[in-house]
């Protein structure tokens, strides 16, 4: 794996539900190489299938909020009974491997992890569907949710929404495959800045006598 730089970055993708970030994640981790999902810790039981340290590290309650404590997490949220969160530790190994470490988290986990790392290892982009009525339609082509459902959906989407100037870069998904070339451009830009380069570019520099 080539080595970009001394230090990777974190790279937030957040999206209203039925936006199709998942999609797009997916195709960036087909046109980049070094970077790596980060895997949650959860309270929630594995269901059938699920691996640890694949889909979820999974810990009890006592142990989460122990951590919680000693600010092991980056972000973390109670969701429906149970704690999910970006363990600190995980993220930090990766980025000292030089990788890209992708979160797929919203806008308030979005919030803390600026927070916990400030802005220079951080950069976010929010993904945005061409209008609301092509992301309803997006969610009734699914065939899986009620009317209620989607309409709840589309009442979190707006608040999601309400958010997108926080980001760094917008994309928007009315083109999968343009959409995936943006994507894909910005962990380029970032990785060629100034600050990701030296580990690059030293042998070039020791070249030149600097």
């Amino acid at each position: 794996m080539m080595k970009y730089g001394d230090k990777g970055f974190v790279l937030i993708l957040s999206a209203p539900s039925g936006a199709g970030k998942s999609t797009l994640a997916r195709i960036l981790n087909g046109r980049h190489e070094g970077l790596l999902t980060s895997v949650s810790t959860t309270t929630r039981q594995p269901r059938p299938g699920e691996r640890e340290g694949e889909a979820y590290f999974f810990v009890d309650a006592e142990s989460f909020r122990e951590r919680i404590a000693r600010g092991a997490f980056l972000e973390w949220a109670e969701v429906f009974g149970n704690y999910y969160g970006t363990s600190r530790a995980f993220v930090e190994e990766a980025l000292s491997r030089g990788q890209v470490v992708v979160l797929d988290i919203d806008w308030q986990g979005a919030r803390q992890v600026r927070a916990n790392m400030g802005g220079a290892d951080v950069v976010s982009v929010f993904i945005l569907p061409p209008s609301h009525h092509h992301l309803v339609e997006r969610l009734r082509a699914r065939g899986q949710d009620a009317v209620e459902v989607i309409e709840r959906r589309m009442a979190e989407a707006a608040a999601e929404v309400s958010h997108w100037n926080e980001y760094d870069y917008i994309v928007i998904n009315d083109d999968l495959d343009r959409a995936g070339d943006e994507l894909a451009a910005i962990v380029t830009v970032e990785r060629l800045r100034r600050g990701r380069a030296k580990g690059r570019i030293q042998d070039i520099l020791e070249t030149f006598g600097l």
